[in-house]
C-alpha cells in the first residue's frame, strides 16, 4: 500500500463528526378552541358584575380586603392570536371601599392615594400571552399618583356565554402582587411588638365579566 493511500486512510478514520447546529427552544402550542376564535372583538368591562379589588396584610396577622366601585375598561379579544389582545382600565380611587369608613377616608387621604390631586389609577396592556389552554400574562403600565411602573397579571378565562336577556358575556379572573411603596404609598406605622401596620406587598384582585360591543 502507498503512502498517499496511508495518509488519505489516516484522515478519514479521525476526521471528527459533524457538530448539529444548536436550535432555538420551540415556544409552546396549544389546541386551537374553536369557541375562542368566536371571541374575537372588542368588549367593554360590566361594572355590575366585575370586582376590581386588592387584599393587604393588616398588622402582621390577618388580610384587609377593598375594591373600586367606579370603573370602566375596554378589551379587545383575538381569539386565534392572544399576543395581539390588549386592555384598557382606568378607575376612580375615590370609589374605594374596604367596609370601614374611618379607613377608606385615611386611604383617600395624602398618606395614601391623596385622591384630590390623583382622581385615577390607570392600566394600559403592551403585550399579552398564552401560558396554557386558559391561562394567558398580559403586561402593561399601571399608573398611580402619576409613577408608571410595569405589572404583569395572571389570568385565567373562565367561559363565555349569552346571558338570559341575550347578552354576550366573556369571563376572566385575574391576580397579580405589586410593591405598593414603587408607587409612592409609603405611610406606615411600627408596632410594638415588631413589624408594620400595613404589608407593602399588596395583592390585587380581578373577577371581569365584560360585554361585547363589536
Amino acid at each position: 500500500m502507498g503512502l498517499l493511500s496511508l495518509l488519505r486512510r489516516k484522515e478519514h478514520a479521525t476526521a471528527p463528526a459533524p457538530v448539529e447546529p444548536q436550535r432555538a427552544p420551540a415556544r409552546p402550542t396549544f389546541t386551537t378552541d374553536l369557541s375562542k376564535l368566536k371571541l374575537t372583538g372588542d368588549w367593554v368591562l360590566d361594572p355590575a358584575h366585575s370586582s376590581m379589588g386588592f387584599a393587604a396584610r393588616h398588622a402582621m396577622v390577618t388580610r384587609v380586603r377593598g375594591i373600586f366601585t367606579d370603573f370602566e375598561g375596554h378589551l379587545h379579544l383575538d381569539g386565534e392570536h392572544p399576543e395581539f389582545c390588549w386592555a384598557q382600565v382606568r378607575i376612580q380611587v375615590g370609589s374605594i371601599d374596604t367596609r370601614v369608613d374611618q379607613r377608606d377616608e385615611h386611604l383617600r387621604s395624602p398618606d395614601f392615594f391623596d385622591v384630590e390631586r390623583y382622581p385615577e389609577i390607570t392600566f394600559r396592556s403592551i403585550s399579552a400571552e398564552q401560558t396554557s389552554e386558559d391561562s394567558y400574562q398580559m403586561t402593561g403600565e399601571l399608573a398611580i399618583k402619576n409613577q408608571v411602573r410595569m405589572v404583569t397579571m395572571d389570568l385565567v378565562y373562565t367561559g363565555s356565554v349569552v346571558d338570559a336577556f341575550g347578552v354576550e358575556r366573556v369571563g376572566f379572573d385575574g391576580t397579580t402582587h405589586i410593591n405598593r411603596t414603587e408607587w409612592g404609598l409609603t405611610w406606615n406605622a411600627a408596632l410594638e411588638t415588631g413589624g408594620v401596620l400595613v404589608s407593602e406587598k399588596i395583592k390585587l384582585e380581578l373577577d371581569i365579566s365584560a360585554i361585547r360591543v363589536s
